[in-house]
């Protein structure tokens, strides 16, 4: 059931967030936008409690969020190809989405996830306004939907959460607030061992559980800390974090115009306020009923505020009471400044254009970087120590050849070098080597090269095909040694020493 304010009162909350001042029939509360709404007058922090509502919007976003905590805690269920549908498996280097699995390699293919990310939200944001922090971001689902909901049932409606707020501690009162804790560290708990099962899978973190803390310390500490955070963020920081913290309201200036859709107040219909029938007013009733369901705590009377997260819990609210005094929906809504002003809302403008065509480069960027992605991974590192080592009849470089096989299944390899430098021998993989799934081969590579035919550095191809023939990879190196100029003088002036201390000389 949706709770039930004062609809019709004419006091209103300050924009600072201070005392409720009386307002005259049929004038608007006087704005007061310097200050952040939860903070009061004397500088403290002024707790939000924002009623419950009821609505089309309020339904399709509950949904939603139930529908994003359903796959959040689904993925590490969801079997693919032997392992969970995203794993980050940070203990191996590999990254397993959906059935498609990367390397630590293929870590630079991350930018065009991030990059596309960051695009798509500020299409989205130039489009819808901040539909991202309403709807889908983890900060409002989980407050919204879950820790609201278990305070709003132990502790009752807004009005009854103020109270208790006010009242001296008591029995009651000390075991309402601990029940509420305790449920909150408890989701808190949940959250946190879900968010660990993506790094160390399921089976894993039920071994980790079912033993001494001391075996899996890091792991022990890491949830407890991060459960400690969040169990702070929900239920006390709050929309602190979107205010303060998260710097997409601030973005949101640069990133809408006045044709960008927003959360509005029709001021045409709405002023001068008043309550109904009240000679001379005009739709709005001076509720402050969008004031007292916001969980920002902000007066969408008065504009478009760093403050709103597009939730709409105000246009539910709203549209409610008219419905009740009879008068059309609608007087707050999702609208562009234009649209509000009277105009015609232009979707198609120069800057979603511009978005529109740097996420489109870089979707068919990401596109192809993408399929240059290989089954398999190929490195080729100097061993560490001399760049080159020289005798009598040979100079020799050494290396590591690493083969990192992704498929879950063994795949046999073929190693071959190729380069210009006739005389070239190699020592090691010289014969096909089966590497199991989802491991890795490090063998050394001894590159020779007869004194007589070397003619200084000259760089060279490592190629691995796999056995089925489907695909090869390859690394470039360099061979390095002395100058061949060198070698050829010290050669000569071994021969003209042999020659002064041969028998005949003596």
């Amino acid at each position: 059931m949706t709770e039930r304010e004062p609809e019709y009162s004419v006091t209103t909350a300050s924009g600072a967030g201070g005392p409720a001042k009386a307002v005259p029939a049929g004038a608007a509360p006087a704005p007061n936008l310097d200050s952040v709404t939860t903070i009061n007058s004397d500088g403290s922090r002024r707790f939000i409690h924002p009623a419950d509502v009821g609505g089309r919007f309020t339904t399709w976003r509950r949904l939603s969020a139930y529908a994003l905590i359903l796959v959040y805690l689904s993925l590490p269920w969801i079997p693919v190809g032997g392992y969970p549908a995203v794993f980050l498996d940070l203990a191996q280097r590999r990254f397993h989405f959906f059935g498609w699995i990367l390397s630590a390699q293929d870590a630079w293919l991350l930018f065009f996830l991030f990059a596309g990310l960051g695009f798509t939200l500020f299409l989205l944001t130039a489009l819808l306004g901040r539909l991202w922090c309403g709807w889908a971001c983890p900060q409002t689902v989980f407050l919204d939907h879950v820790y609201r909901r278990i305070e709003r049932w132990i502790e009752g409606d807004a009005r009854a959460r103020r109270a208790l707020d006010s009242a001296p501690w008591s029995k009651g009162k000390f075991l309402r607030r601990g029940a509420k804790q305790l449920l909150f560290a408890l989701v808190s708990l949940v959250i946190a061992h879900l968010f660990l099962a993506y790094f160390v899978s399921l089976p894993a973190l039920g071994g980790m559980m079912l033993s001494r803390p001391g075996e899996h310390w890091a792991a022990f500490v890491f949830v407890f800390v991060f459960a400690g955070i969040l169990h702070f963020n929900y239920a006390w920081f709050r929309e602190q974090l979107c205010i303060v913290i998260c710097p997409y309201g601030r973005l949101q200036s640069a990133l809408v115009d006045e044709h960008t859709l927003n959360i509005g107040y029709d001021s045409r219909r709405g002023e001068p306020r008043g309550r109904r029938g009240t000679p001379g007013a005009a739709d709005c009733v001076a509720c402050n009923r969008c004031v007292q369901v916001c969980p920002t705590g902000i007066d969408i009377r008065q504009g478009l505020q760093m403050e709103c997260i597009g939730c709409a819990a105000c246009v539910d609210a709203c549209n409610e009471v008219m419905t009740r005094v009879h008068k059309p929906r609608g007087l707050i809504r999702y609208d562009s400044l234009a649209g509000l002003a009277g105009g015609r809302t232009r979707w198609l403008r120069p800057r979603i254009y511009v978005y529109a065509a740097l996420l489109l480069a870089g979707a068919v960027v990401a596109g192809y970087a993408f399929s240059t992605v290989k089954p398999a991974g190929l490195s080729v590192v100097r061993i560490t120590g001399a760049p080159y080592f020289v005798d009598a009849a040979s100079v020799r470089n050494q290396f590591f050849v690493r083969i990192v096989n992704k498929r879950p299944a063994a795949v046999g390899f073929s190693v071959t070098v190729e380069a210009a430098m006739p005389g070239l021998t190699r020592l090691g993989l010289t014969e096909p080597v089966a590497v199991a799934g989802l491991q890795e081969l490090v063998a050394p590579l001894v590159l020779v090269v007869a004194r007589p035919q070397y003619a200084g550095p000259f760089p060279f191809t490592v190629r691995v095909r796999d056995a089925g023939g489907t695909f090869t990879l390859e690394r470039r190196g360099e061979f390095l040694g002395p100058e061949a100029r060198l070698l050829r003088e010290e050669e000569t002036e071994s021969l003209r020493a042999g020659h002064d201390r041969s028998p005949a000389k003596r």
